[in-house]
């Protein structure tokens, strides 16, 4: 009896190492003696014990492979990229993806170096950032093209980090902000140039306006001096006298706005009520003198445009003389 426990022990120990089970997105590869014999996908399997073993176990799920390349760009900055792989194996070509690639992850980084090393010379620094998708598209084609034979399937080509060296992102850095320095003081420029020509006009306007207030103001005291001497001539003071008694009353009005002002440091001299008719005389003075100058510069005016005529006249005459001379 014990031999026949023995031979039942073991049957039941092998037919319960001929079962397996297989992970979800997952393919296990079975080999009969050394040689490919089928795919098990997930769920309950069985296999040959002692003919059957499983070879290996093949990930269906989408993957991430990172490759950091150090390249140089064409105006000679070296630069680190990251570039992030994502794929996956064909699930109708597991056998190709597990027996033709021992190594798939250092396959696939050396295609990026390739891929890498030859599009981002092509390109200045400046290009490379704004360019990094176009390179990660020619990535992507040249994995698929090559990836595709041995069962693998690219799904997406990032580049995840652009990285120059320290010393060009400061000179970047400066650049960027003298750049953005000098838009600040173009703006500062305009908005002062702004304030500048606003408070010209503003008074230029005042001036305008104050200069014609002044100019109303004295037509308007000059107009209240001609009705005043009319309002005096007619009671028989003369235009003289009259005028004698407006300056003479303007100045003591000027002292009574003086005195005014308890704080006021202002001091009118002469100011004697002589002073106003002084000021009278000479102003009259100035009058009558204007005048006669004015007559004078008249006379001699018309007294030399008569020289001239004369003179004309005279040589007309003998330059006829001289003709009449001539004929004979």
């Amino acid at each position: 009896m014990t031999p026949m426990y023995i031979i039942v022990g073991v049957l039941i120990v092998l037919l319960l190492l001929g079962f397996f089970t297989v992970k979800q997105q997952s393919a296990v590869i079975i080999e009969r003696f050394g040689k490919f014999n089928s795919i098990r996908h997930s769920g309950l399997q069985i296999k040959i014990p002692l003919v059957d073993r499983k070879a290996g176990v093949v990930n269906l799920r989408i993957q991430q492979l990172d490759v950091l390349i150090e390249t140089k760009t064409k105006d000679n900055v070296f630069v680190k990229l990251k570039v992030s792989i994502q794929f996956k194996v064909i699930q109708d070509r597991v056998e190709d993806a597990f027996y033709k690639l021992e190594y798939p992850h250092d396959q696939i980084t050396s295609y990026v170096f390739d891929v890498v090393r030859a599009e981002v010379p092509k390109l200045i620094l400046d290009d490379v950032f704004e360019r990094k998708d176009n390179i990660a598209v020619a990535v992507k084609r040249e994995l698929n093209e090559a990836m595709t034979t041995y069962g693998y399937d690219i799904i997406n080509t990032l580049i995840t980090d652009i990285d120059p060296d320290i010393q060009v992102k400061n000179a970047m850095n400066r650049i960027n902000a003298a750049d953005r320095e000098k838009v600040a003081a173009e703006y500062e420029a305009e908005a002062s140039r702004i304030r500048i020509v606003a408070k010209a006009k503003a008074e230029a306007e005042s001036k305008r306006l104050q200069g014609q207030g002044i100019a109303d103001q004295r037509r308007e005291i000059a107009q209240g001096l001609v009705e005043s001497v009319d309002v005096l001539n007619k009671v028989g003071i003369n235009s003289q006298e009259a005028s004698a008694l407006i300056v003479v009353t303007q100045h003591y009005d000027t002292l009574q706005s003086v005195g005014a002002d308890s704080r006021s440091n202002l001091i009118l001299l002469p100011n004697a009520p002589s002073a106003a008719s002084d000021m009278l005389t000479n102003m009259v003075a100035s009058f009558a003198a204007s005048s006669k100058i004015k007559e004078m510069s008249a006379s001699e005016v018309i007294s030399k445009r008569s020289d001239d005529v004369s003179s004309r006249n005279y040589n007309d005459d003998h330059e006829g003389y001289d003709s009449t001379l001539e004929d004979e």
